[in-house]
This record gives C-alpha cells, structure tokens and sequence, in this order.
C-alpha cells in the first residue's frame, strides 16, 4: 500500500501547520512556499481537511489557515483518513464479504497489517511530528556554526 501525494502533502501542510501554530493564522502561500508544494494543489486538499474540522480558515488582512485543535490533539491516523479513505491493505478487510472469508488464511495476515499501520498513524500526533522536526533543525545549524 502507498499513500497518494495528497496524503503526503497534506501531512505536510498540517506539520507546518503545527510548526507555527503558537504563531497564529498561516496563508496558503507561505505554506506553498516553505513546502514547495503548488498553491493550487494545496487549495485542494486544504478545503477537504477543514471540511473534515481539521483546520480553521479566516478571512481578512491577517487571514489564513489555523489547526482546529492543538497539535498534541491531531492524529496522523486523522489526516489520512480524511485524505487517503480507508488505510487497508486489501478491500476484504474493511467489507468482510468475501466468499472465502471461512477459510481465508490471508486475512488474518490482511488484518495484522492494518492493525500494526493503525498504531503508528493513531498514536503519532502533528506535535511530536513537530517536536521531531524543531529538534532537527536545531542539529542542523549546530553543525553549520
């Protein structure tokens, strides 16, 4: 299984999100930028996360985009979800209407699968994320200076 460029770009956009939420509002243009993702893009997959409830939009001179929650509270599992659908490795998981389900040794196999991607994407938040990067950057200009 892969996730789609719009699952990876919006977990990025949501990172730099993250990354400058004690900031305020972020307009879709700094984040183009500081990600070198296209606007337009990025408008896409903005609009499916805030109507997911994940991010906020304001209008106006200080307008932007903000996360609808503090990072510590906003999953990975939640983004992909919104972006990616379902995160099962085969389609027999999630519609259990298989004619060999009785007797599919592979399912079990399917399922472990999904259990073990579901851990890691429900139990890494925007903030440790966010956490993770702030710490390597710090590395880097260590090892610049």
């Amino acid at each position: 299984m892969k996730i789609s460029t719009k699952g990876r770009y919006g977990i990025r956009l949501m990172l730099c999100l993250a990354i400058h939420y004690e900031k305020g509002t972020l307009s879709l243009k700094a984040i183009a930028n500081e990600q070198q993702i296209s606007e337009k893009y990025l408008e896409q997959i903005i609009n499916l996360l805030a109507k997911a409830g994940l991010v906020k939009s304001f209008r106006g001179a200080q307008g932007g985009y903000i996360l609808s929650r503090h990072p510590k509270d906003i999953t990975v599992g939640e983004i992909l979800e919104v972006l990616e659908g379902s995160l099962s490795p085969v389609y027999c998981v999630d519609t259990p209407t298989c004619p060999n389900l009785d007797s599919c040794v592979t399912l079990s196999l399917w399922k472990k699968m999904r259990k073990a991607l579901d851990e890691v994407v429900d139990n890494t938040t925007l903030d440790s994320m966010a956490q993770e990067y702030l710490e390597k950057e710090a590395c880097l200009h260590k090892e610049q200076t």
